[in-house]
């Protein structure tokens, strides 16, 4: 690791001063500060492929991209950042009600990898992207309906944001606690983890039994109160849940046959993670938005999108007969012009080197290796996952499935930690099943990057649970 530098003159034994600057001031994401009044915070300092380095030097290999997979290229990526360098000086930002040389380009380019949508709503975030198409549901509710088709449904143990309105359609109920009262018109659905299955089925069965649960909770509300289905292609933060087969082709018949538009969260799976540029293409269904965030750029510049059909889209084209018509919405930082020129360039890096080939081949390795942890260790209940999106849930007995605590699935991440490599786990969302570790490396990885996941997970599970 060089050492850190600030406008060319930062020295390492400068160090302690950010710490100390971080200790006093920063307030971190998801984390209890008590700790730091007699520890130190982590701070990362520096990273480069799929390694990263902390203020003490200490070099780990990053098997989540970035903490919340988000860092599909790998770090130290010189043409992204000179790519938002250049823009930057040309032009930083405009806002949104005008277009921009990488707003128009990147566009092009993303709707090419999407077959059947056109438009791209430029935002900030995740959550953000998630919010417009919410409200574009309720617009189209008040524009075509009265108001009256305005319910949005979700599913259990998935995740779309932390604004209320996307806890308020948040399956994770330990995400949503203690942010109430939370907006109405959301309505939960059951989860489709066939390994905690509600029904006495398996397989396609299961897929289709988990897909028709959805059907009776339209029926129950009335069809003509809900206006869209929001899900993720593969639940990630709630346990990385790969539907059943049968599912999928099962939830496309049900929004066709009762008007509901389908908006599919591409947040974590889109732009690569899953071996396909989007989640949902493996599954050929044809949703009416797909939002994404994170991969989009790898994290080299904010950016989120909202895509949306012509048929959505044309629904806000009206002539002037009401002012109020139009989507009458704005994101100042959807018109930050680093976001799209970051966005083209990763998308280039992705298609130059065949990461998507790439992701398909060392995944299918990492699943095997998981496979072969779980043989050996009788707490892997079970593997799951697509591409380098890959999850193993934690269990006390095989046969009752009885999830282990979450400190002992915190203590495996911890090991691994201290051997210097960062898995991920479900973490305080889902009461009494924060038990499955998660996956995503870079889709740089090497069968070497994977070895040494692997070995650090062996060693954890042994050490603490022998």
């Amino acid at each position: 690791m060089e050492s850190f530098m600030m406008d060319g003159k930062f020295l390492d034994n400068d160090i302690e001063k950010i710490v100390d600057a971080d200790r006093a001031h920063v307030w971190h994401h998801l984390t209890q500060h008590k700790p730091f009044e007699t520890g130190e915070p982590r701070i990362i300092l520096e990273g480069k492929d799929m390694r990263v380095w902390d203020q003490k030097g200490k070099e780990y290999v990053d098997a989540v991209s970035g903490g919340v997979w988000t860092v599909n290229v790998g770090y130290g990526r010189e043409r992204i950042a000179n790519a938002v360098r250049d823009q930057l000086v040309k032009l930083p930002y405009f806002a949104g009600s005008a277009g921009s040389i990488p707003g128009a380009l990147f566009s092009e380019k993303l709707i090419s990898k999407m077959p059947g949508l056109t438009r791209v709503y430029y935002t900030n975030s995740g959550s953000e992207a998630n919010e417009k198409a919410f409200k574009m549901v309720r617009q189209i509710a008040h524009k075509r309906y009265g108001g009256k088709k305005h319910k949005i449904l979700y599913r259990d143990r998935d995740y779309h944001g932390t604004t209320i309105a996307t806890l308020s359609a948040g399956g994770q109920d330990e995400r949503s606690a203690q942010y109430g009262p939370y907006v109405p018109g959301f309505v939960r659905v059951p989860h489709c983890l066939e390994y905690r299955a509600q029904w006495d089925l398996s397989g396609e069965e299961y897929g289709i039994a988990a897909a028709n649960a959805i059907e009776e909770v339209i029926l129950a509300e009335g069809p003509d109160t809900v206006g869209a289905l929001c899900l993720e292609p593969i639940t990630a933060g709630g346990g990385v849940i790969v539907p059943p087969e049968g599912y999928w082709p099962r939830v496309q018949e049900i929004c066709e046959k009762y008007d509901i538009l389908l908006h599919i969260d591409e947040v974590v799976c889109g732009v690569g993670r899953t071996g396909t540029w989007f989640g949902y293409q493996h599954y050929g269904v044809k949703p009416d938005f797909v939002t994404m965030a994170k991969g989009v750029a790898s994290g080299y510049a904010a950016i989120a999108c909202c895509v949306t059909s012509e048929r959505v889209f044309e629904l806000f084209k009206d002539d002037a007969s009401d002012p109020l018509n139009y989507f009458r919405d704005i994101s100042t930082f959807g018109g930050c012009t680093a976001g799209p020129a970051a966005a083209l360039e990763n998308m280039a890096i992705i298609e130059e080197e065949n990461l998507l080939d790439n992701c398909n081949a060392m995944g299918a390795y990492m699943l095997d290796q998981l496979h072969a942890l779980k043989d050996k260790h009788a707490v892997i209940g079970d593997v799951r996952g697509k591409g380098l999106f890959l999850g193993a849930e934690l269990v006390a007995d095989r046969s009752s499935k009885e999830p282990v605590d979450e400190k002992q699935a915190q203590a495996v991440v911890g090991d691994c930690g201290a051997q210097g490599v960062i898995i991920g786990v479900t973490n305080r969302s889902i009461p009494g099943f924060n038990n499955t570790l998660c996956y995503s490396p870079a889709l740089i990885a090497t069968k070497d990057d994977i070895d040494q996941i692997i070995e650090a997970t062996d060693k954890a599970l042994t050490k603490v649970f022998g």
